[in-house]
């Protein structure tokens, strides 16, 4: 029997699942990440620019390539290891710098990534971030200075995590450098894995963030524009309630409407739904840090609450009133349609009604022209017939006016039987 054979993809999707390892890091230590997005159809970029642009960066640092068509890599360059994974319509890149900083969120280490290579990205930064760890300290208090003088205390979130592992904060806001800072206080007995993964959360929830806003960019823009279809198919359905406005001229200012309406759903359809799933995502993310209240400040959950969750609101808003007043068009311009149907079977009804009378009255001038042509054949065939009865005058001794006179009867009802038996064969 011969051996089982495997799938050509067993050991690619089971290698998947551990491809990207979470980083391992120890306190103190420090992390600078970027997001590089382009602006427009960024789901259909070539995406060997990527790659192109991550070789790019490890030749200026003599580090080996990654796999051909690879969509993560880790790896070390200089004295730091970098993470470059490729996502749907982002990449990003996480350089963990092992050596902790004097100076917090010490902007010196994004020199990793130099300024003229990132401005040869294949797309635009959607997002980047500073996570500064450091070792918990045991009073509290330290932890609350840390926290004023690094971060704005109006929209600062903190919450101890993963069964109070560490102490995370962020007040989600950019820096004059033009970054997001986050902090992570690491407890003593937290292990180096345990923070990598509170970095990276860290991470993707601001980037998962940052792209599901995008969704509420949209619909800021599409407003206005759906404001004034909304009153124009207002408008347009109280037209049609009214006998004096044009059923086939309001029915199409519907299928304008219809039209457009349908292109903007077109054009949005794909910028909603990822913004319901880069949602998802921030929440999931947000519960598995497993979250506990540090003192009286507001937690990452209650943050998102607040400030977060009324722009998806928006969003989940915008995407269903176009659906309903796409509906609101079609439902509109069916009934529209059906009222103009109605008139025209009315409108055909009275064109058969005049085309019935004009066939009345066009066979029953074909019957007085029958009549007429019963007699006009009559007078010719009693003609020819008194041609061919002249010389049988002369042998009766009947006079031609006689004979003509006789004929003509016989003649008359033949030619009304042969007109009658005509017509009778064509109908």
């Amino acid at each position: 029997m011969p051996p089982i054979t495997d799938h050509p993809l067993r050991y690619k999707l089971a290698n998947e699942l551990h491809a990207r390892p979470f980083p391992s890091m120890e306190a103190p230590c420090s992390a600078v990440y970027v997001a590089i997005k382009r602006p427009n159809d960024a789901v259909s970029r070539d995406r060997s620019e990527d790659l192109r642009h991550l070789t790019d960066l490890l030749d200026r640092h003599g580090a080996p390539h990654p796999q051909p068509g690879a969509t993560h890599y880790y790896g070390q360059i200089g004295r730091h290891w970098i993470k470059w994974e490729q996502h749907t319509e982002f990449v990003t890149y996480t350089a963990f710098i092992k050596e902790g900083t004097e100076r917090p969120f010490d902007p010196s280490g994004f020199d990793v990534f130099p300024s003229d290579w990132l401005d040869e990205a294949p797309g635009q930064r959607i997002t980047s971030v500073m996570v500064h760890v450091v070792p918990r300290p045991e009073d509290e208090a330290e932890i609350e200075q840390s926290l004023e003088n690094w971060f704005v205390s109006e929209s600062l979130a903190v919450a101890n995590v993963l069964e109070n592992a560490a102490t995370v904060a962020g007040d989600f806001r950019i820096d004059t450098n033009g970054h997001l800072r986050f902090a992570v206080f690491a407890g003593d007995q937290t292990a180096t894995r345990r923070i990598g993964r509170i970095v990276q959360r860290l991470c993707e929830i601001e980037t998962y963030k940052s792209m599901s806003m995008l969704g509420f960019a949209r619909v800021r823009a599409l407003q206005p524009r759906l404001n004034e279809l909304d009153t124009r198919l207002t408008s347009l359905m109280s037209d049609m309630t009214s006998e004096t406005a044009s059923a086939e001229g309001t029915l199409n200012a519907l299928l304008s409407i219809s039209a457009e309406l349908e292109t903007l759903s077109a054009q949005s359809s794909f910028r909603f739904g990822a913004t319901g799933a880069y949602e998802a995502l921030v929440n999931q993310r947000i519960e598995a840090l497993r979250e506990m209240r540090f003192r009286s400040r507001q937690h990452f959950s209650e943050f998102m609450m607040r400030r977060y969750a009324p722009a998806m609101r928006t969003v989940s808003s915008a995407e269903r009133r176009l659906e309903q007043m796409s509906d609101r068009s079609i439902r509109a311009s069916n009934l529209l349609r059906t009222r103009v149907d109605v008139e025209r079977s009315a409108q055909n009804q009275a064109l058969l009604a005049s085309m019935d009378k004009r066939s009345d009255l066009q066979l029953r001038l074909q019957r007085t022209v029958e009549g007429l042509s019963v007699v006009a054949i009559s007078y010719y065939a009693v003609s020819l017939a008194g041609y061919l009865l002249y010389p049988v005058s002369e042998a009766t001794g009947l006079s031609k006016g006689m004979l003509t006179a006789l004929v003509t009867v016989p003649v008359v009802l033949l030619v009304w039987w042969m007109v009658r038996r005509l017509r009778a064969s064509v109908e």
